[in-house]
């Protein structure tokens, strides 16, 4: 074999041998995720398995190719910042936030390390993605339809009390997503003609206040926004609402525990799909050309043990559209 035949056979060798020594060093590899939530994890463990299952789905496991580095806020949005960065000196392999500020406080902190938001209000208005379809940067993940949603709960609400006027919803001034989730919220009202009255939460401690303060406004009825502090404490708010015979409309997981009606997208599909995006980006692709994803498959769950506790009756025209009714 002459030198230049030699020299053609050993490139094409090296060309071949390359990719199947990339692919096997990132077999052998350990993977770092830093998960950053603005809450605790005492309101996420369903969400964190779903997490998990997605990721074994493609072959990443704890203890044997993945370590998850947790950090909690505690529901106190100025430490997301210090926590972000935190796992940025760790230089974990990719960053999974969960909701609108953990996504801003991670995307601030680098421009590098991939970010993934498991579940984040609407990128494109919070300014954290370009666009669904070419997020661009290093950030790509799952949006939902957050401001959709809201409007949507008070038209159930409406449905099933068509006489209602006064509505008490929760608001988190300091979270960045509250805001446009109010504004949907208002518009929807306004077209229905129902006064929402505005009822602040910055913390747990707050919510027995709140709802006594509601009580006081003579509302008929309470619609709890998609907003993480309120996703983490679904049982809490159910049983003020229970204690208080509110009538209370949020997500499903908030109707599952005893709220009245929960309307939503299913989040544990959300967390579950993060596998994919941790998948696709181990294997070459950039998360900025990955499109935002969003959800395909809503929930409607009515508590009919709650409805007749509070000696209501709800309309067939709903029922008949529930994906669930616990009886």
């Amino acid at each position: 074999m002459n030198n230049r035949r030699k020299l053609v056979v050993a490139l094409g060798a090296g060309a071949l041998a390359a990719p199947f020594g990339t692919f096997a060093q990132q077999q052998r590899k350990v993977w770092r995720i830093g998960l950053l939530s603005s809450e605790n994890p005492s309101g996420y463990m369903t969400r964190i398995e779903a997490l998990r299952a997605g990721l074994r789905d493609f072959g990443y496991e704890e203890g044997k190719n993945l370590v998850i580095e947790f950090r909690w806020a505690d529901g106190k949005l100025d430490r997301l910042p210090e926590l972000a960065a935190e796992l940025v000196r760790l230089n974990v392999d990719f960053l999974v936030t969960h909701a609108s500020a953990p996504a801003r406080a991670a995307k601030q902190a680098t421009t590098t390390i991939p970010i993934i938001m498991a579940a984040t209000a609407d990128p494109v208005a919070l300014g954290l993605v370009t666009s669904l379809a070419q997020p661009g940067g290093n950030i790509t993940g799952s949006s939902f339809f957050i401001t959709e949603l809201a409007a949507k709960r008070i038209e159930l609400l409406k449905d099933a009390f068509p006489r209602i006027t006064q509505v008490a919803v929760f608001v988190q001034p300091e979270n960045p997503s509250s805001n446009i989730t109010l504004q949907s919220m208002k518009a929807a009202a306004r077209s229905l003609n129902v006064t929402l009255h505005e009822f602040p939460v910055s913390g747990l401690h707050e919510f027995d206040g709140a709802f006594a303060a509601m009580v006081k406004s003579r509302v008929g009825a309470v619609a709890v926004p998609e907003l993480a502090m309120f996703l983490a404490h679904p049982k809490k708010i159910a049983d003020l609402a229970a204690k208080q015979r509110l009538p209370v409309i949020g997500n499903s997981d908030l109707a599952e525990v005893g709220g009245l009606i929960g309307y939503g997208s299913n989040l544990l599909d959300l967390w579950h799909r993060v596998g994919y995006f941790v998948d696709k980006i181990v294997k070459g692709t950039r998360p900025g050309v990955i499109p935002v994803e969003q959800p395909t498959r809503f929930d409607l769950v009515i508590n009919m043990k709650t409805a007749k506790t509070l000696g209501i009756k709800i309309p067939n025209s709903i029922l008949v559209h529930a994906t669930k009714v616990i009886e």
